[in-house]
């Protein structure tokens, strides 16, 4: 694919790169200031980059400062020629010099908040800013980790695919463009394999998948599942600087290569 256009809409890039390569890898960063540094910050974009990552996400399930996260995504600028897309924890978590935002909605959570109500009250800042936003229905699968902690979730139950599926497919039906399956940040379970595998099969949309993917054999299980993302954020403060990015290479390349297998 070429390289990324910053003059054109986000959104058809990464469906053509997904429609060409098969998978992507995401970068997840959490913007909290509190436990890191933009120079930390910096190093694991200019890794990520280097090693061959197709988006980088910008978003975490706890952070309240709005200051700190265009400074994040300004640095996060400074360091990678992919788009930059929030991966929005709130409505203080949006910034302007983001490419995009994934426009999320927690389709699991008890609470309307995180359903529909803090959507209605952010989507007029991003229609100031011009900001393109990308519906995605977000679920959170057992164990869940903070994001379920924090968006009051009814968690879907590791034994029980097909209501994640149903889930899937409702939002597909609603108009959403991708879902978003997570078990939750820093956890030791990933998303079982088949749920995304029969999922996969069962709607139309993007799915992509987070939480708990720390080697390239899980990376690779999850592509050969069907997942048209590979989502990492706590493995990128763990180990990318360490070793400069070199696991997280091996890690893309095998995730490349499952793909092609599809394809």
């Amino acid at each position: 694919m070429a390289k990324y256009d910053p003059n054109h809409k986000v959104w058809p890039q990464l469906l053509k790169k997904i429609e060409e390569e098969g998978t992507l890898h995401f970068s997840l960063i959490d913007p909290d200031l509190t436990f890191q540094t933009l120079r930390f910050i910096g190093k694991i974009i200019k890794y990520s980059t280097e090693a061959g990552t197709d988006a980088i996400l910008v978003g975490g399930s706890t952070i309240a400062d709005q200051f700190a996260v265009e400074r994040v995504v300004g640095r996060i600028k400074e360091n990678t020629d992919v788009p930059v897309i929030i991966f929005p924890g709130n409505i203080n978590a949006f910034a302007k010099k983001a490419d995009a935002v994934f426009f999320m909605s927690l389709l699991n959570s008890r609470n309307l908040y995180w359903i529909i109500q803090s959507h209605m009250i952010g989507a007029p800042q991003l229609r100031l800013w011009n900001m393109e936003a990308i519906s995605m229905a977000y679920l959170i699968i057992e164990p869940g980790g903070t994001a379920g902690y924090i968006g009051d979730v009814n968690h879907i139950p590791r034994n029980k695919p097909k209501i994640a599926s149903a889930y899937a497919l409702a939002a597909q039906y609603i108009g959403f463009k991708a879902v978003y399956f997570e078990a939750g940040s820093g956890v030791d379970k990933t998303v079982p394999v088949d749920f995304v595998k029969s999922t996969s099969n069962f709607i139309d949309i993007p799915l992509f998948v987070g939480g708990g993917i720390n080697d390239e054999k899980e990376a690779v299980k999850f592509t050969r599942a069907g997942a048209a993302a590979i989502v990492q954020g706590t493995y990128l403060e763990k180990k990318v600087i360490k070793d400069k990015g070199a696991a997280l290479k091996r890690i893309i390349r095998g995730i490349k290569a499952a793909a092609r297998e599809k394809l």
